[in-house]
């Protein structure tokens, strides 16, 4: 495992805690605060806001400094949704030469999403849902289009701590669409067939996510 520096450490912290909300929208980020709990100078925990600027999950507030950005929900459907085109693609590039020993490698990923839903971890949960991604994608053989792929799930990071589509019981079905991914990446699916699966896999989450979210603001409403 490589070392992180400070910078690093700094991104990770305040990225976790923006992400499990426990820094919530609107919140001033106290520089000085998290230098002296990190052990660290302002500098690098400067550098870690910038970068968090850049992925729109801070802001500057003028007369106020760093602040938690606000999440726009209705957003997040439609980021799933452009996700869902491109990563379908990239799955499927993926599929026409995935090397056969990270097979096992996503089914314990698989194995170990279905372990952290029964304890109730859900930020586990999200962290191996990533990486069970992230290891098909990386397998792409358009560099652009992995990029592009990484990019909007760091997008969507900012969105998921507020009951987003890891707190539904959709959770439970995605295993099962995994286990079905892993068996067409095994046995040399054709393309359309794995890009489809994918597409729509993350079609289904976005479509659950509005549905809830529709249902709440009804709840709101009345």
């Amino acid at each position: 495992m490589i070392k992180e520096n400070k910078q690093q450490k700094a991104y990770r912290v305040i990225k976790a805690r923006i992400i499990e909300r426990v820094f919530v929208p609107g919140q001033r980020i106290v520089i000085d605060q998290l230098a002296k709990e990190l052990n660290s100078s302002s500098i690098p925990v400067r550098e870690a806001i910038r970068q968090l600027e850049s992925e729109r999950l801070i802001f500057y507030k003028q007369n106020v400094g760093p602040v938690v950005a606000e999440v726009n929900e209705t957003a997040y459907s439609d980021t799933l949704r452009v996700l869902a085109v491109i990563e379908g693609y990239a799955t499927a590039l993926s599929g026409m030469d995935f090397p056969k020993e990270k097979i096992n490698l996503l089914k314990v990923q698989n194995k170990l999403m279905g372990e952290a839903l029964e304890e109730f971890d859900i930020l586990t949960y999200g962290k191996l849902n990533f990486e069970f991604h992230r290891i098909i994608v990386e397998g792409c053989t358009n560099p652009f289009l992995v990029e592009s792929v990484m990019d909007i799930w760091s997008r969507l990071d900012s969105i998921r701590g507020i009951g987003s589509t890891l707190y539904s019981v959709r959770v439970k079905e995605a295993i099962k669409e995994h286990d079905e991914m892993i068996h067409m990446l095994e046995n040399d699916a054709d393309f359309s067939t794995i890009e489809n699966l994918a597409r729509m896999h993350k079609l289904r989450t976005a479509e659950d996510f509005e549905r809830r979210r529709l249902k709440q603001l009804e709840k709101s409403d009345s």
